[in-house]
């Protein structure tokens, strides 16, 4: 054959590694391509994780590293855990109570301290520092302080104009699985906000609000519309309800736990107050502090009967877990009343000081400790006898008070800007 037949087959050889040649090439490309979209990828994964990896995602509640430019990471806190349910040792009756430390803070003004029961005390510093103090039960040490100013727009709060707007703190509860604290506002004070009074009567002041504080971030999450000065709040034990007691408007706000919304008022009279929910949530009580009587609240239909002629000025109350008894300070009589709530009768009091105003109730049920605002006193009351066991010297006008089940310990706060500790030991 001729030469062009022999140079044919050398320009299908050379045809042949071009292609392989760009195919190589292109699958090098595409392989690059392919890097980058992965490390792209991986950093997008990185930035999402705060560092980890797939496998090394961060701890739930953990809080984020704060990384370069303008955005940061909002902080969280550990996510607390139920209250203990299950009192071991020698019953709190037996027990000593010594003085463990004071906190002393010209910042703060506590009208009531509240134990989450997983590791906080929140300190609720009403007007006069308009904060929220929240307290590590373990170390005693300060964690965040919450002010109680909140950003109208933010709430879709109307007519009020658009600078920030004060709350004044006044009583807390939390839910029973920890994730919410819910605190009451005395009043609001802003823009067309009218200012409540203790001596005030219903329509005289404007309505206020109860915050929802989530327990993951400390901060206010929720603001919920209720009555004239809210004081006194109680979750019921299903965690279906948020009881809060409208001193001026002389009622209570029924709040739906899962709408955050109010379902019912309910008319009870001058100065409600103090509230104590039975341990199946059937029945809610309310001290009304203007008379000398007890509202029993059904809440099925929210039906109102009475418990009569208990005492004069009837403030806080406690329920021990089986739900036999109720407890009432009579502020105005210096004695704590022992009731039978299905008797509807008074079967028992005791003195324990002038004007005893807040109470807390031991988990076993055993022991009752009253801060008496007028004598500067702690008083410790056996409830099986209504016999006063201890009494301890406070700072000047103690007001609230609350137990920590973990550490076993009675926190009391004073108007004049300090936090006693007590262990029971």
């Amino acid at each position: 054959m001729s030469g062009p037949g022999r140079s044919a087959r050398p320009s299908g050889r050379r045809a042949r590694r071009d292609k392989a040649r760009l195919y190589r090439r292109r699958r090098l490309v595409a392989l690059a391509v392919l890097a980058v979209v992965i490390a792209a990828l991986a950093g997008l994964v990185w930035a999402a994780t705060g560092g980890c990896g797939a496998d090394e995602q961060p701890a739930a509640g953990a809080a984020s590293p704060v990384r370069a430019g303008k955005a940061v990471a909002k902080k969280t806190y550990p996510a607390p855990s139920p209250s203990p349910t299950v009192w071991t040792g020698p019953a709190s009756s037996r027990l000593k109570l010594r003085l463990r430390d004071t906190i002393v803070d010209q910042d703060i003004a506590p009208k009531s301290v509240v134990s989450s029961g997983s590791g906080y005390v929140f300190a609720q510093n009403m007007m006069y520092r308009h904060t929220i103090t929240v307290y590590d039960t373990a170390t005693l040490k300060l964690v965040k302080t919450i002010p109680d100013a909140i950003d109208p727009a933010e709430f879709r709060i109307k007519g009020h104009g658009s600078e920030d707007i004060l709350g004044a703190p006044v009583e807390c509860a939390f839910l029973p699985d920890g994730r919410f604290a819910y605190i009451s506002q005395y009043s609001m004070y802003g823009p067309g906000f009218v200012e409540g009074h203790d001596n005030g009567s219903p329509g005289q002041a404007s309505d206020s609000y109860v915050y929802r504080v989530s327990l993951a971030d400390l901060a206010v999450d929720k603001v919920i519309k209720v009555g004239e000065v809210p004081k006194f709040v109680a979750v019921t034990p299903d965690s279906k309800y948020v009881l809060v007691s409208n001193w001026q408007s002389f009622t209570l706000s029924v709040i739906d736990v899962h709408t955050s919304k109010v379902v019912e008022e309910v008319y009870l009279g001058p100065y409600p107050r103090g509230i104590a929910v039975s341990p199946d949530s059937s029945t809610a009580y309310v001290a009304v502090m203007g008379t000398t009587d007890i509202a029993v609240v059904d809440l099925g239909d929210f039906s109102v009967s009475w418990i009569r002629g208990v005492g004069a000025g009837p403030r806080h109350l406690c329920m021990a877990g089986d739900g036999r008894y109720l407890y009432a300070t009579l502020n105005n009589e210096g004695n704590v009343a022992k009731i039978d709530p299905r008797e509807k009768t008074v079967v028992d009091k005791v003195y324990t000081g002038a004007q005893p105003r807040s109470m807390a109730i031991a988990p076993d049920g055993a022991s009752l400790f009253v801060v008496n605002y007028d004598s500067s006193t702690m008083s410790q009351v056996r409830i099986a006898d209504m016999k006063v066991i201890d009494t301890v010297g406070t700072d000047a006008l103690p007001i609230g008070i609350t137990y920590d089940v973990p550490t076993r310990s009675v926190w009391l706060c004073c108007y004049g800007g300090s936090i006693m500790v007590f262990e029971q030991v």
